[in-house]
């Protein structure tokens, strides 16, 4: 567990910036955007986006900094908070989840490939399913054996974000011209139903960013200067999750449907959008198996992080064949949940030490009692808020309480 050497940092703010666009753009992130109506008005529904996305790609590129101004990857980070060996509770918790998420985005992608083939008159077959699962699990697995720093920096920044951009382009311009059709005044001024307040909303749309927290680190250790990653990574990351949020908001108002994928395919030029979207979707599958790897590797280094991530590729694919994952997300969002205080600690104790991390990890200990405490009764607190202040939510009042009782009970390192 040693910091990434200065001659393999190569990514300057907008490698990360580009990153972190493409990788916030995604089906499931315009899926769980429609969610928020019709219990929210529009108004509402794009003011908890706005907020939460701003306030989620900052914890995002928070950690970003730490990490790049440190070279330590995510398990690094656990490692130097919680102890050399308490810290492999936390990367085993982390390696499951990544492994459940990178199956849910294959089965995503097998779904709506075969949502798309379908709207064109093929795909009727059963074994379609199966062949597109393989399809798409052989192609993270191919991506998985190249460079992540090649991938990130001459495939994803020159070729696939243009591509996205212009899709999200082309389906929002369709979107709006609908709501403007049908009275964009009258949508906007459209009371919510109820049943979700602002903050349980803002609590969701944060969702999204926190899941993506234990795996930042990964790939911030690779950048050039702490706060080109900082930069980077929150402004990468804010416009995607405020576009696709809002793009799913505007289609579940304009064309309601129980399937986002649908009513995406009945806008014209939808196909094609949806495609250069489905496309794009990879690299979240690819970014949970390369995570899931480095994490993986940091437990058994006997095998290099490709080996790992071919080894985890192939893993979630089998997993994509046989697993009812659309049962199974209730518990990955369960299991995501246990990151929201873990990372709480890790900002309350690494913030503003820039490479004393690096000390703070050669003098760690078997295990630090006092951030592991305050990190499982910040576990506690996250599912009993929910029960006691239901409009509070759970993510920011979590994370805040974690942050500060870390500040507050565990000596600085400084001292």
């Amino acid at each position: 567990m040693v910091p990434l050497p200065a001659d393999r940092r190569v990514f300057r703010w907008h490698d990360h910036a580009s990153l972190w666009f493409s990788l916030g753009v995604g089906l499931l992130v315009m899926q769980v955007g429609s969610f928020l109506t019709p219990a929210l008005s529009m108004q509402q529904a794009l003011l908890a986006i706005v907020l939460g996305s701003f306030i989620g790609a900052g914890l995002l590129g928070w950690v970003a900094r730490i990490a790049c101004e440190s070279g330590l990857a995510s398990a690094g980070l656990m490692h130097s908070v919680f102890g050399r060996q308490f810290a492999s509770l936390p990367i085993l918790l982390n390696i499951v989840q990544l492994i459940g998420w990178g199956t849910f985005e294959l089965v995503v992608m097998r779904d709506a490939t075969v949502a798309i083939g379908r709207q064109s008159g093929t795909m009727s077959h059963d074994w379609w399913p199966v062949l597109a699962t393989l399809l798409w699990g052989g192609v993270v697995v191919a991506l998985i054996s190249g460079s992540m720093v090649q991938l990130v920096r001459k495939v994803i920044a020159r070729v696939a974000l243009p591509l996205v951009v212009l899709s999200l382009l082309w389906l929002s311009w369709q979107f709006l011209s609908l709501a403007f059709a049908q009275g964009f005044g009258a949508l906007w001024n459209k009371p919510g139903a109820g049943g979700m307040g602002v903050m349980p909303a803002l609590d969701l749309v944060i969702a999204m960013p926190i899941s993506w927290l234990p795996l930042v680190a990964d790939y911030a250790r690779h950048g050039t200067s702490g706060k080109g990653a900082l930069r980077g990574t929150w402004l990468g990351y804010a416009i995607a999750n405020i576009w696709c949020y809002s793009l799913g908001v505007l289609v579940a108002l304009v064309l309601p449907s129980a399937d986002l994928v649908t009513a995406l395919l009945l806008a014209q030029g939808g196909l094609i959008a949806l495609s250069l979207i489905l496309i794009d979707e990879v690299d979240n599958a690819y970014g949970d198996t390369y995570s899931g790897a480095v994490s993986t590797h940091s437990l058994l280094p006997r095998l290099s992080v490709r080996q790992w991530g071919l080894a985890i590729g192939l893993v979630c694919t089998l997993f994509a064949l046989v697993l009812p994952m659309h049962s199974l997300e209730p518990f990955l969002l369960m299991l995501s949940s246990v990151f929201v205080p873990l990372f709480g600690v890790i900002l309350g104790r690494l913030a503003g030490l820039g490479e004393g991390t690096q000390q703070l990890l050669t003098r760690a200990r078997a295990v630090h009692a006092a951030p592991v405490a305050i990190w499982l009764a910040g576990i506690a607190y996250y599912h009993l808020l929910p029960l006691i202040a239901p409009v509070l939510g759970s993510a920011l009042p979590t994370l805040a309480l974690c942050f500060v009782l870390t500040r507050l009970l565990v000596p600085s390192p400084r001292g």
